[in-house]
């Protein structure tokens, strides 16, 4: 598929309600007993304001009426204590409710970052960054409210309308059948705003999302920004994307206003309606009016669920479109995953064999075509051709970060598609061009190759690689925070400190792209010892543009057009005079020009 940017609107697919309520609800089930008891603490406040209209009525029609000033203070002590006790459990429901809702939410979270984890780099390839941080934060984070109201609007206020309907219905069928005339208008008026309303909800989730992606893309690149002077350009299209945010917003929330004032009209119009048919009734001493007066606080108690599973409905739809793109993560399989018929990658020897393997990506643009070739243990393989050449898809398919579309990838005569992804992985390691490096101390970078690392043993691989020296003269030493990516730290230091997480992780196969390419001449001296330390008696695989650093591979493949169109030493390739010798002869003139 093509790549996401950052203006694009992403897709997801459409779920139904049902299905969406029936996945949400199932987060649910791990907190069922605190729930149960939150429905019960509920069900007692409930049932105490249920009890309010009736104790009125009784202090109307039976004390006030005869002065009964006892009677009347007897029920005026109950009412207060029941109501005291109706704030107590109302608030320890909250707090049982406020921590079951975060919970959850938490457990969301943690899910879907795990799951992201497991993605294939197909997945990250297709996606701006900013969009998958959106789906984590920002659409988990929607959710709370969400559970919350779920407990709190849902079920104890469905019994409340049932419950208050059975005691309007015990007091007057009449009055009762004028209160809820109203209902199939307010249902019907329900699912009609709830058709347009959801689609606008995704679009601003959608739009969101990409005003997340280009706040990411432009502060990563920051540098870039500033040094081309392009601030005011990029304040231009954040403007635009909050305009565009902020629209799609306005539009959702604009259909979503008309929830509240449909309940209150429908609301207001069965009153008029109890009212009106209420005059007769009084006149001819059919109900009292105490009754009357119980009877109109029971329809303000019969609206009030009707008002908040309204807004419970309204909460439901407004964050559907974010469940949605939660859960169209959450169903994207790993193309590449262990199924559960794998072996465990015994200690790798180093032996790596490709037969006539292919590959294309899903654009169809094909990378490599047929390419077959033999590594024994222990050798360093050079890759060299020009840009776009298949290199970098060669290592990738190693690592299996890729499958191949024919052929097949052995190691140690095992199918790399057959074995444990941990135990292959585990095995080798990777050096990048782009040294990336985490916001902690140098000593956890350096150790994020082996966890289990005493600082001993840290030192020492800075040391093999001379990265101990340039550490020392830090502020810290190797308690340095180096910030995001180690910005703090130049580039040929981020390199020399990612060669020694390589070597304390002691991978039987490593890979070095490009790793050397930002390291100065007199730094790359001082590291060729330390790296003669990283290759020796490991299989390795180095892509390089500079030639003089892989004069003393065992072999050299000449990449173009997806093909290994030349193999051998320095030396026995510069004497075919062909590829090869074209590039060296080429960076050597460009050398001794004095570039």
């Amino acid at each position: 598929m093509p790549r996401n940017t950052t203006s694009k609107d992403e897709d997801t697919l459409k779920t139904s309600k049902s299905s969406l309520i029936k996945r949400l609800i199932s987060y649910m089930k791990p907190f069922k007993l605190k729930i149960t008891g939150v429905i019960i603490l509920m069900i007692i406040v409930m049932g105490i304001n249920l009890v309010n209209p009736y104790l009125l009525k009784e202090a109307i029609d039976k004390h006030v009426t005869n002065k009964n000033y006892n009677g009347l203070l007897v029920i005026g002590i109950f009412f207060s204590v029941l109501n005291v006790l109706s704030m107590f459990l109302s608030r320890i429901r909250i707090n049982i409710l406020s921590e079951v809702s975060n919970k959850i939410v938490l457990n969301i979270r943690q899910e879907l970052y795990t799951h992201i984890q497991k993605l294939s780099f197909t997945f990250f390839d297709n996606r701006p960054v900013g969009k998958i941080l959106a789906r984590v934060v920002g659409d988990v984070n929607s959710l709370q409210q969400l559970f919350s109201d779920s407990v709190t609007n849902l079920i104890p206020e469905i019994l409340t309308i049932i419950c208050t309907l059975f005691l309007m219905f015990s007091m007057n069928f009449k009055l009762t059948l004028a209160a809820v005339a109203t209902l199939p208008l307010l249902i019907g008026g329900l699912f009609f705003i709830e058709t347009f309303s959801r689609k606008r909800w995704q679009t601003y989730r959608k739009k969101r999302s990409n005003l997340n992606a280009f706040i990411h893309e432009d502060f990563s690149g920051i540098k870039v920004v500033q040094s081309y002077n392009m601030q005011e350009k990029t304040s231009y299209s954040f403007k635009k994307y909050c305009n565009s945010m902020m629209s799609s917003f306005i539009k959702a929330v604009r259909l979503n206003d008309f929830f509240w004032p449909m309940v209150e009209l429908c609301s207001g119009i069965g009153i008029v309606l109890v009212y009106w048919s209420s005059i007769k009734l009084v006149n001819t001493g059919s109900i009292s009016i105490g009754t009357l007066v119980a009877f109109t606080a029971y329809i303000s108690i019969f609206w009030r669920p009707i008002m908040n599973i309204t807004n419970f409905y309204n909460s439901l739809i407004t964050n559907f479109a974010a469940a949605e793109r939660i859960f169209d993560i959450l169903d994207t399989k790993p193309d590449i995953e262990n199924k559960g018929s794998e072996v465990i990658m015994p200690l790798i020897n180093g032996n790596v064999q490709f037969k006539n393997v292919s590959f294309g990506y899903d654009d169809g643009t094909t990378v490599l075509d047929d390419v077959s070739f033999n590594v024994k243990p222990g050798e360093k393989i050079a890759l060299v051709g020009p840009t776009g050449a298949g290199k970098t898809t060669i290592i990738n398919l190693i690592s299996r970060f890729y499958d191949t579309k024919n052929g097949t990838v052995l190691i140690d005569g095992y199918d790399v598609k057959n074995v444990e992804l941990e135990s292959l992985r585990s095995q080798m390691g990777i050096m990048l061009q782009d040294t990336f490096l985490f916001s902690m101390s140098i000593m956890d970078n350096i150790r994020y190759g082996r966890l289990d690392a005493s600082d001993e043993e840290v030192i020492n691989a800075a040391k093999a690689v001379n990265a101990h020296d340039f550490i020392m003269k830090l502020e810290k030493g190797y308690e340095t925070n180096v910030n995001e990516r180690g910005s703090r730290l130049s580039v040929g230091q981020r390199q020399l400190i990612s060669f020694a997480r390589a070597l304390l992780a002691d991978p039987r196969i490593l890979i070095l792209d490009e790793a050397t390419s930002n390291i100065d001449t007199q730094t790359e001296r001082l590291v060729q010892n330390g790296i003669k330390k990283l290759l020796y008696g490991r299989t390795s695989f180095v892509i390089a543009h500079r030639l003089s650093t892989i004069r003393d591979a065992d072999r050299i493949f000449y990449v173009n057009d997806g093909k290994i169109v030349e193999s051998g030493t320095h030396t026995e390739l510069l004497a075919k005079k062909s590829a090869y010798y074209d590039l060296y002869m080429s960076q050597y003139k460009f050398i001794s020009q004095g570039a």
